[in-house]
Parts: structure tokens; C-alpha cells; sequence
């Protein structure tokens, strides 16, 4: 690998940035000779490859499918069999780590910012109350902000720092007034996840509510988890805590677990199916 490469690659992953080593590892006619070839892809399609494959007119391609393992945060064996001979490649994905934003830094904030951090996920706790959101309360949080939490969700947006398909948001403020404004802001962002606390009731009252005073449609809310967790009976802030992160991992990973969420999302698509059958009759 050359120093340039090197560089690279270390300076992406000490930037969070997710990248992928394109390495060439066995060709045939044409490429008989690329063995060891390598180059350094960003997932951005705009970024210039650091390095060189050496592959000529091949290489686009390449690149576009070791993009789309970047996307999809995994390693890759490609193969490509040509007019000009055969080659191999793996690509080895370097994932920008996920980021959960936890908004309400109360007691349950506390053990779950410790759980995403062993978790290796980046932290960032915010919360309008200095008092609470603060560096010494949240030891293994990467970032602790104290402001008005609807602004600093906009700062952290117009910043980059979030809200995009690896951030993971979870709504545990002082009050559901302050969840649902939280949630109003975030409804449009391509997040990974965002969940909700309160109870089935509670949830059902607050959907209703952003369907007939704010004009949200509901289908925008489906993707919301609400209430937020896997069922595992939790009742102490920690274990509170422990269901949550369960719940984000297996979004994550593509687990077969079912979140609290699921039956109210079902019972409320099927309410609506019920109501547009009856306005066709």
C-alpha cells in the first residue's frame, strides 16, 4: 500500500468517514499483471479516488459496486469476467461508525448513552438544561449540548454532524410537548431511526394530534418506533435503556426481533385500510 493510500485511509477513519480499500487480488490475460493494484473510495461519488486500480475501462464499474458495498456496510469479493481476461477484487469497508442523538438527558439518557457507547456507536446527548447536559454527567458521550433542543437539532443538520442515513435519534425529553416538537423537526430526515418513549395510549393521542392539527400524513409516522424498545418486560431506567439499544441494533443489523412499535403500527395502518375501504363504498 502506498503512503498516500495509507494516509488517506487513516485520516478517513480517524474523521468517521466511510470509505472502502479497493484491493485487485488475482487476474487473468489482461489483468495477470494488476495483482496488488489498490485505490481508496469514498462513498460520495463526487470524491476522487485516492490511488489507482489500473483497470481501464473497467474501472468505473468497480467503482460503482464498491460504493454500493460502502452503502451497504459490507466487505466484498467482486469478480468480472471480460473479452480481455478475468479479475478479482476485494473491497474492504472502513463503515462510518453510527451515531445515535439522544434528545433528553434524564434519567433513562444516563445508562443509554453508556450502553451506545460500548456499543461503538458516537453519542450525542442534547438537552436544554444545563444542568443536566453537561460532560459530567455523560462521561462516554462524544458530544454534550445544552441549547434549545429544536435549534441545535437544525445546527446539527446544517452542520453534518447528523440527522442522515447512520444517525440513530431517540426522543426521551422532560415532556411529550418537547418529544413531539423534537419529532415535527426530524419527521423529513433520511435518519436510520427514531424512536419515541411514552405508552401505546399516549402514542395513539400524540399521532392523532400531528394528523389533524399539524397536517402530517400518516403514513409519514409509520416509520416512527413508538412506543420505543424491544418487549423484554424493562422496567428500571437501565433496563429501559438496554431494551432501546436492542431495539436499534436490530434495525441495524436486520434482526427478526419485534419492537413494542410493530403492533401499534399494524393495528393503525389496518385502522386506516378499514377507514379507506369505507370511503370507496
Amino acid at each position: 500500500m502506498t503512503a498516500d493510500v495509507l494516509g488517506q485511509l487513516v485520516d478517513a477513519i480517524d474523521r468517521g468517514e466511510a470509505v472502502a480499500l479497493v484491493t485487485v487480488t488475482g487476474g487473468s490475460g489482461a489483468y495477470a499483471d494488476k495483482l496488488g493494484e489498490h485505490c481508496l473510495v469514498w462513498l460520495e461519488a463526487s470524491r476522487e479516488c485516492t490511488g489507482d486500480l489500473d483497470l481501464g475501462g473497467l474501472t468505473e464499474e468497480v467503482l460503482r459496486d464498491a460504493r454500493k458495498a460502502i452503502a451497504e456496510r459490507r466487505h466484498s469479493n467482486l469478480t468480472y469476467a471480460t473479452a480481455g481476461g478475468d479479475v478479482e477484487l476485494f473491497v474492504e469497508v472502513q463503515g462510518k461508525p453510527p451515531h445515535l442523538i439522544i434528545v433528553g438527558a434524564g434519567h433513562i439518557a444516563v445508562p443509554l448513552a453508556s450502553v451506545a457507547s460500548i456499543c461503538d456507536f458516537a453519542v450525542t446527548v442534547l438537552d436544554d438544561r444545563p444542568m443536566y447536559a453537561n460532560a459530567e454527567r455523560f462521561p462516554t458521550a462524544d458530544h454534550v449540548i445544552a441549547g434549545p433542543m429544536v435549534e441545535e437539532l437544525r445546527t446539527l443538520r446544517a452542520s453534518g454532524r447528523g440527522l442522515d442515513a447512520d444517525t440513530y435519534v431517540v426522543l426521551v425529553t422532560r415532556g411529550h410537548s418537547h418529544d413531539v416538537e423534537c419529532l415535527v423537526e426530524l419527521i423529513d430526515d433520511p435518519l436510520a431511526y427514531v424512536g419515541m418513549i411514552g405508552s401505546r395510549r399516549r402514542i395513539d393521542a400524540v399521532f392523532q394530534l400531528l394528523e389533524s392539527e399539524k397536517g402530517i400524513a400518516p403514513e409519514r409516522l409509520d416509520g416512527v418506533h413508538a412506543p420505543i424498545g424491544l418487549d423484554i418486560g424493562a422496567r428500571t431506567p437501565a433496563e429501559i435503556a438496554v431494551c432501546i439499544m436492542a431495539e436499534i441494533i436490530n434495525i441495524m443489523r436486520g434482526g427478526s426481533a419485534e419492537s413494542l412499535s410493530d403492533l401499534v403500527r399494524r393495528e393503525r395502518m389496518a385502522r386506516r385500510d378499514r377507514a379507506q375501504q369505507r370511503a370507496a363504498t
